[in-house]
């Protein structure tokens, strides 16, 4: 449920490095990449610096202020895991992990690494699946699909915090799909690789909520990416055509099939994209409660909408 992945294979083990018997002062070490951070255009070079720092150590963040010292042979693994940082290798990838809600994910080359925003979105879907226990007819087991799951973070989530549910990832990409089988071991999690646009046609009518995070960047913005995105997160998690819809377009179609009525639907978006997206789904004629919802810093991130009931259309 909570994998820690292997140092990554090219970086010098410090236990292959002889320690001296001169520890540096932690502090120093990690201003020092901070400042070599910072010269870089990391975005976040303190929080990096300093996560980097608790990787090579092998304690919590939080815990670096009791540490004191780090070896000859740590230092010499920390810089070389500062320099790939400042050469815009992201920070996960250098980690093997990111955390999600509850969770560590492993990730890596291959797959998209998943960001603090989506925490807001298996967040909803979370309370609304809790939610339906309580406020209406009893859902003792709920069906749910996560489409595009990636490294499998919001299905491992939602498995992870509603008892009782029954969880179908999907992920078309080869290298993505194995980093969520390899997430989804031990988690009752099944993780099938397919298309979502044809998914679990099995399901179809059946499942009480979709969710996804689908590719939704326009092709334009291809220049204006970071390069931690535009060189390390898949293309195929990316780019959504030339509007960044087709992404949300393919999930609006699939969820409309597999859902029952009543079934709940909860899709990512660019910040700028709301208003967009709520009209793709209202413009069917199939979902009521249509809604634009924000992440925690008060952002458009994603659009939530109930399949019609029968008995509505």
């Amino acid at each position: 449920m909570s994998p820690i992945p292997p140092r990554t294979a090219d970086i010098v083990t410090a236990d292959q490095v002889q320690p001296d018997s001169s520890p540096t002062r932690l502090r120093l070490v990690i201003n020092d990449a901070y400042q070599r951070l910072t010269a870089a255009g990391v975005a976040s070079p303190r929080h990096d610096a300093e996560a980097l720092a608790a990787f090579v150590l092998g304690c919590p963040r939080g815990h670096l202020h009791v540490v004191g010292d780090m070896s000859s042979g740590q230092r010499t693994v920390f810089s070389e895991l500062v320099t790939r940082r400042a050469a815009r290798v992201p920070l996960q990838h250098l980690t093997g992990s990111a955390p999600f809600r509850y969770l560590e994910v492993a990730v890596g080359p291959g797959v998209f690494v998943p960001r603090p925003e989506t925490e807001s979105v298996a967040g909803w879907c979370i309370d609304a699946l809790l939610a339906a226990r309580t406020d209406g007819p009893s859902i003792p087991g709920p069906l749910v699909v996560d489409l595009c799951t990636g490294s499998g973070a919001i299905a491992l989530s939602i498995a992870h915090e509603v008892k009782g549910a029954v969880v179908h990832a999907v992920e078309r990409e080869s290298a993505a799909y194995q980093w969520a089988m390899r997430n989804a071991t031990g988690t009752g999690v099944e993780v099938h690789n397919a298309d979502a646009a044809d998914a679990l046609h099995e399901l179809d009518g059946t499942v009480d909520l979709v969710v996804a995070n689908p590719p939704y960047l326009p092709d334009a913005h291809r220049d204006h990416v970071d390069p931690e995105v535009r060189d390390h997160d898949p293309d195929a998690a990316l780019w959504g055509g030339p509007d960044g819809l087709a992404g949300p377009r393919l999930i609006e179609e699939a969820a409309r099939r597999l859902l029952r009525s009543g079934g709940l639907v909860a899709v990512e978006h660019a910040d700028d994209q709301g208003t967009a997206v709520a009209a793709l789904f209202s413009a069917s004629g199939e979902w009521s409660h249509v809604a634009v919802r924000q992440d925690l810093v008060g952002r458009d991130r994603f659009v939530t909408a109930c399949r019609v009931k029968e008995q509505d259309q």
